[in-house]
């Protein structure tokens, strides 16, 4: 005859049961705790003008306390013949990687200048939109290609130049007071660069 139980006896669950049971509650707190820890969102990350994105590195950025590599300084052209002429053009010499970067005298440009294009940085003070915000970046290829962009030279090892003639990596360099001339020797194509205006040719 089988035996009553009542509320305080225990119930025998047979160990296949108990097993099947745990394993359930295994897989639903693992899978509980996966969907915790990760998620997706579909898009492209932009940041939204004057957003709350971290801050753009400024134009400058600080300068190590420790010597930096001697960067040649450039000599100034021979005293005789006339000033202009393709051989009194001071030679800036590229660095390992095939660039010359160069800062105006009067610090407000900064551009880095390979045989390919001239990159130039400055708070330009009619340059175009891009991406809502004005540009602070002008590039020209030898070809004549232009491209404004936002970005930042970072801290490279510019040679400030003064208002004369220089030659670097196959570009032709008239520094003045109005502004600097970048013109490829092999094309004839460049630009003119100065902080209220941009020309290209």
């Amino acid at each position: 005859m089988p035996q009553s139980t009542s509320a305080g006896d225990c119930v025998r669950v047979p160990d296949q049961v108990r097993t099947r049971a745990f394993s359930r509650q295994l897989a639903l707190a693992a899978a509980l705790l996966l969907a915790g820890c990760s998620s997706t969102v579909d898009g492209n990350p932009t940041a939204a003008p004057g957003g709350s994105g971290p801050p753009e590195p400024s134009l400058r950025t600080p300068r190590p306390t420790t010597a930096p590599p001697s960067t040649p300084t450039p000599t100034p052209p021979p005293s005789s013949g006339a000033p202009g002429k393709p051989g009194d053009a001071i030679a800036l010499p590229p660095d390992e990687n095939g660039y010359v970067f160069i800062e105006t005298k009067s610090g407000r440009t900064r551009c880095q200048i390979s045989t390919r294009q001239v990159d130039c940085e400055a708070e330009f003070t009619n340059s175009p939109l891009k991406s809502g915000e004005h540009a602070n970046g002008v590039s020209v290829s030898s070809d004549g290609t232009v491209q404004w962009v936002l970005g930042n030279l970072g801290d490279i090892p510019v040679v400030t130049i003064d208002y004369l003639t220089y030659q670097a990596e196959g570009w032709k360099i008239d520094a003045d007071v109005e502004g600097t001339r970048f013109t490829n020797d092999r094309t004839g194509h460049g630009m003119f660069v100065s902080i209220d205006n941009v020309e290209t040719f």
